[in-house]
């Protein structure tokens, strides 16, 4: 009986898997003809029918991006990115698409915030585990040298050796952490519409002399808070949003989408 229901799973999973590789070939075959629309429509049918795939949002960012939809584009694009950090192709056409942004907002991070995001980004969540373990294995072995070898110079060099690693260990080990965590972090959009406007209230503007700042298409804002506006004609609810690190507004949940 166990091996028949293997069998029947083993069949399940070929066939779908089949079906998933020809459902990705037809969008592939429309984006070689450029039938753009045609593959986008393909893309999005085998991400909701087989699940996230970085390769998938890959090539329907780039269909997006072929059709002028830049917001759209760089939403899939941030999203291969969310699965596979490590995922080249993707973050150099962010990169490209990201220039293309009117106005852009500028970045005030810190050097060494940039340098961090960096390394973060450079491989993916497993990946960074594995230098994780590997780093406390090589300190296992340092602690192990400074234990049990009598020669002075060796015993130095574990004991130092120990130390070094120590530091590295917890610095991967919150690489690993962070790396791991965006995978569910749900708290950064991408903004949909050409443009909409930053307001210091979760409200239309009362008046023009009311204060906003505008934003364009493909800007990438973080969530910090959501508020329910039930009686504002324009916008049913607000987010509380940042677009760097210094400042802060509210905007049209309708305007953007969660990366």
């Amino acid at each position: 009986m166990r091996r028949i229901i293997l069998f029947i799973l083993s069949v399940f999973v070929s066939v779908s898997l089949f079906a998933q590789n020809e459902l990705l070939a037809g969008a592939d075959s429309a984006y070689l003809k450029e039938d753009y629309r045609q593959a986008i429509s393909l893309y999005e049918r085998a991400l909701e029918e087989y699940g996230p795939s970085p390769t998938a949002f890959y090539n329907l960012g780039n269909a997006y991006y072929r059709t002028d939809r830049i917001g759209l584009a760089i939403l899939n694009y941030e999203r291969a990115l969310k699965l596979d950090p490590s995922f080249k192709d993707a973050r150099t056409n962010l990169d490209f698409v990201n220039t293309k942004i009117t106005d852009k907002p500028e970045d005030d991070s810190s050097f060494l915030g940039n340098a961090y995001e960096s390394i973060v980004q450079s491989l993916s969540p497993n990946a960074w585990a594995w230098v994780a373990l590997a780093v406390f294995v090589l300190l296992l072995g340092s602690i192990a040298t400074y234990i049990f070898t009598r020669r002075v110079i060796i015993r130095k060099t574990g004991f130092f050796g120990a130390i070094i690693l120590i530091f590295l260990l917890v610095f991967f080990i919150s690489v690993a952490y962070n790396s791991a965590n965006r995978l569910y972090r749900h708290d950064r959009a991408v903004v949909m519409v050409p443009t909409t406007n930053l307001t210091s209230a979760p409200r239309s503007p009362k008046s023009k002399t009311e204060k906003v700042v505008p934003v364009h298409e493909g800007t990438v804002l973080r969530i910090v808070d959501s508020v329910a506006t039930p009686d504002d004609a324009a916008s049913h609810m607000y987010y509380d949003v940042k677009i760097n690190n210094t400042t802060r507004a509210w905007v049209k949940a309708a305007d953007v989408e969660r990366i």
